[in-house]
């Protein structure tokens, strides 16, 4: 049975694990990593405060310096077990922080977010663990990502569909989460990067060398004999001149800061001396 406070578990969490724990050991193109680590670079540039203890949650723990300032302290919640069975603090997971409330004056989740379980619960235990006006940065895969690999998988599948990339949220409802989840001054915008590829199979390796391949719950089933031809065929029906394919990564970043008294606030509804449609019904002087 399962409530609100209780959600399903969608994803299984030894998997997702697991897939991180593999791209870990890759030594692939970081191409997407680097990407995010760059555009979460800029965007802690132009806040114009100082920072005093970050938590860095995800493979992004790995760019710190291409993030945060040099002289910041920092704590690592790398999401992989990178220090023995008694290393609890790599055992934590998005939506199961046990740090204790205001810890931090910022927080940094990337590139892990699309697959918690309990999305909102961890956006309101990140707000939680933040100071008064403390920052989050956050990034997750959203939806379009991968959106050729699974429609030539669809296709593959004719009569027999099965999950093989579980599904992203849109902008809107990133951008509802945030808000919902009690941060001040929520920001929720996206981009999308562009690949082009000669072979599927290259997809795949960069999937895995990202760690965001399926964690979906539930058991894996035996794609046939004959699946590794029908997509050989069904990628190069769709391949241009060049013997390109297009696949796509959209990347939903989002922002807040907890709630402080100090923060600036919109004004109230009405509140204005001038009234709009007065200014915009004076026509200028000749």
């Amino acid at each position: 049975m399962t409530s609100e406070t209780n959600p399903p578990e969608i994803f299984d969490r030894q998997r997702r694990r697991a897939l991180r724990e593999r791209a870990s050991r890759r030594e692939g193109d970081q191409f997407l990593w680097n990407h995010i680590a760059q555009d979460l670079g800029e965007r802690l540039a132009v806040v114009t405060r100082t920072f005093e203890h970050a938590l860095l949650i995800g493979p992004i723990t790995g760019w710190q310096q291409d993030i945060l300032p040099w002289d910041i302290q920092y704590t690592h919640m790398p999401l992989i077990s990178v220090g023995g069975a008694e290393d609890m603090q790599n055992r934590f997971e998005e939506d199961r922080l046990t740090f204790p409330a205001a810890s931090f004056d910022l927080v940094i989740c990337a590139g892990t977010l699309d697959s918690v379980n309990d999305l909102p619960g961890a956006l309101i235990q990140i707000r939680r663990a933040l100071k008064p006006d403390g920052l989050f940065l956050g990034h997750m895969f959203g939806a379009g990502t991968l959106s050729t690999l699974k429609s030539m998988f669809l296709e593959s599948d004719a009569d027999h569909v099965r999950p093989h990339m579980h599904p992203q949220i849109d902008l809107r409802s990133a951008a509802d989460l945030i808000v919902r989840a009690g941060f001040a001054l929520p920001v929720a915008d996206q981009d999308v990067t562009e690949v082009r590829y000669s072979d599927w199979r290259s997809i795949v390796s960069d999937v895995r060398d990202a760690g965001i391949g399926n964690a979906l719950a539930g058991p894996r089933t035996y794609l046939g004999r004959n699946v590794v031809d029908r997509l050989d065929q069904i990628f190069a029906a769709r391949a241009d001149a060049h013997g390109k394919v297009p696949e796509y990564f959209t990347h939903l970043f989002l922002s807040g800061w907890a709630p402080s008294e100090n923060q600036p606030r919109p004004a109230k509804r009405g509140s204005a001396q001038v009234s709009l449609a007065d200014i915009l019904s004076k026509n200028p002087e000749s």
